[in-house]
């Protein structure tokens, strides 16, 4: 069967997509720190530009790019440092409280599981000796287990560390170059295509900038919220907690739970289990009622336009390729090929493979990019 121009194309972009996907998989490993990179100069590059002209020329713009990036960097050493009170202070408190812990919540659980025909019998003191086993285990314990780790991964720790160093350099020169990046690879598309790929560029471009503005305003307001809610409950560590919580929620289901299991572990510590763990209920989840049908809603929205299933499969394939930093980048790379995949529909639509030449593609007009 001879194909005609259109389903000659179509094979091309598939065999090209397929490709794409092998060779993506293929060097998960070294395409991480750039892709990173990427990620972050798309969010971080506006900001370099708005600098730059307010010096209006007074300073170069790699100037720009290098204070913005030194600003952002700085964020992430702070967002890293709130967890430091966390455990320097939780973990010598769980060691000495562990086992008024364990009975507590042993006894606050027991009712509420009797009612459900539940018969609730934690084994403290197998637990307390597992826990202080993990807890008392010296530095030169858990350094050499985190060499054994490293030496079953390969080389994982020398990866580690030339992500750490290679990110914020590919980070720099991609906020310097991004225009001149965009053109030349533009530059590459054959003239009869290039208006088209503009138009899909310029629509993620649209969608990616509304998310993550949209993302960035709820960070912000949960972080303030938890922050609030706990230390009207009275948890010491109510701050670096709600902080911390608020800003990790931008990773789904992940950041929520990290939150509630620090929450939980610092209210069982300070206050009796019945009130430690109502606090943590209430807490939580008004936070989740506020950030689910609220603010999420109205300014983030349906801006993805992804099923939660579909976020559950981004989120696990961005983990099993690229590990903790592919978690972080599924979502925006989902809003790449949502957008991707609605294109493919439409020319799907409108192939006469589909249409037969005889009937229009069912709501097709609602579904133009």
């Amino acid at each position: 069967m001879t194909m005609n121009v259109h389903q000659q194309r179509l094979a091309w972009g598939v065999v090209l997509a397929a490709a794409m996907a092998w060779l993506i998989h293929s060097l998960a490993a070294i395409l991480l720190p750039f892709i990173t990179a990427w990620v972050m100069a798309y969010a971080l590059g506006p900001w370099a530009k708005r600098l730059s002209r307010l010096g209006q020329g007074l300073w170069p713009h790699a100037l720009s790019v290098v204070l913005v990036e030194l600003g952002f960097l700085s964020l992430l050493v702070c967002l890293f440092a709130l967890l430091t009170p966390i455990f320097s202070q939780e973990v010598p408190a769980l060691k000495a409280q562990l086992p008024s812990v364990l009975t507590q919540l042993q006894a606050a659980l027991a009712p509420w599981a009797q009612a459900l025909g539940v018969d609730v019998n934690l084994d403290a003191q197998g637990i307390k000796d597992m826990l202080l086993k993990s807890l008392d285990a010296s530095w030169d314990e858990w350094f050499a287990q985190a060499l054994l780790s490293l030496k079953i991964g390969g080389s994982a720790a020398l990866a580690v560390m030339g992500n750490l160093i290679l990110t914020p350099l590919l980070l720099f020169y991609f906020m310097l170059d991004q225009d001149l990046i965009l053109m030349r690879v533009l530059a590459w598309v054959p003239v009869r295509s290039r208006a088209t790929v503009e138009r899909f560029t310029s629509e993620v471009d649209h969608l990616l900038g509304q998310y993550l503005r949209g993302q960035l305003g709820v960070m912000l307001a949960m972080a303030t919220y938890y922050s609030v809610a706990l230390k009207l409950f009275g948890l010491a560590l109510a701050l670096p907690i709600g902080v911390f919580t608020g800003l990790v929620i931008c990773i789904p289901y992940v950041g929520f739970c990290i939150g509630l299991g620090l929450a939980t572990v610092a209210a069982l510590l300070q206050f009796e289990a019945g009130h430690a763990l109502t606090l943590v209920l209430v807490v939580f989840g008004a936070g989740q009622i506020l950030e689910g049908f609220f603010l999420t809603p109205k300014w983030v929205g349906e801006r993805i336009g992804l099923h939660p299933v579909a976020v559950i499969f981004a989120l696990l394939v961005g983990g099993q390729w690229f590990g903790f930093f592919g978690v972080m980048v599924a979502l925006p790379t989902s809003a790449v090929v949502s957008v991707a995949l609605r294109w493919l529909q439409k020319a799907y639509w409108e192939s006469a493979f589909y249409r037969d030449d005889a009937v229009a593609p069912p709501g097709q007009d609602s579904c133009k990019p």
